[in-house]
């Protein structure tokens, strides 16, 4: 991990360059912090390829080094071997998509719980969007209608339904999601049955059209809109980059 320089106009020492290059011609995975893109592109390992830092610094680093494809849009760019971040907090979301890539969908999860990691953020990611779920304070009213809405996403979950087991009306029910969630509760089973089909995405062989079943989605059509609209690609381009060895068959 490369950290952010505070200053990007000081030169890059030769003995870092150096190491960084043979680090990367040795197949070591290198990744930035905000500014650090700076240091990445005096060594040459953008050149031709996509990049990011922080908003403020994008138009300096593109300035700088003109072979490097510079998009300040997003929050994290995966070339494969190098990968570069926007701000600092942008950092984590990096970490959890390379958590992700090596060690699936539910370890990364559990990170971004363990970590208490902001709620999910809309869109930006270079490929592969990681949606945890939004954690709660242990304290929260919902936490126990959210682990109960978890378990149930497959099926058809009215707001009436959902305000009568909270044991409060729907109106107040949105608010209090607003407040503890940041967002309504049809977008938080949204993105619930988006969770269930990464994970069968990646540990089962099952057809998009089960998954689409199993996940809760009214349809195939359905599912593959809503995934592409969450995740930023197709089930079946997010089935053949993230699923692992070990699968089972239908």
């Amino acid at each position: 991990m490369v950290p952010g320089t505070s200053d990007p106009d000081v030169p890059v020492a030769d003995e870092v360059l150096s190491a960084l290059r043979s680090a990367a011609a040795n197949g070591t995975r290198i990744a930035s912090v905000c500014s650090g893109a700076f240091v990445l592109a005096a060594t040459g390992l953008l050149d031709s390829g996509r990049a990011t830092t922080h908003w403020a610094a994008a138009p300096l680093l593109a300035a700088r080094y003109p072979a490097v494809d510079v998009d300040a849009d997003v929050l994290y760019v995966d070339n494969g071997g190098v990968l570069t971040s926007a701000g600092a907090v942008a950092a984590l979301d990096l970490c959890l998509h390379m958590i992700r890539t090596d060690h699936g969908s539910a370890v990364a999860a559990d990170a971004a719980r363990l970590s208490v990691m902001p709620l999910e953020r809309e869109g930006g990611q270079a490929q592969f969007i990681v949606h945890p779920t939004p954690p709660a304070p242990a304290w929260a009213v919902l936490e126990p209608l959210l682990a109960w809405m978890e378990q149930n996403a497959h099926r058809e979950l009215p707001l009436e339904e959902l305000a009568a087991r909270a044991g409060t009306s729907p109106r107040t029910l949105n608010r209090r999601f607003r407040e503890q969630t940041g967002t309504t509760p049809l977008k938080w089973l949204h993105r619930a049955r988006v969770r269930r089909a990464q994970h069968l995405l990646e540990t089962t062989a099952y057809s998009v059209e089960r998954i689409a079943a199993q996940a809760g989605f009214g349809s195939p059509t359905v599912f593959r809109e809503r995934f592409r609209r969450v995740v930023g690609t197709s089930p079946h381009a997010y089935r053949r980059a993230f699923r692992g060895p070990a699968v089972q068959r239908p």
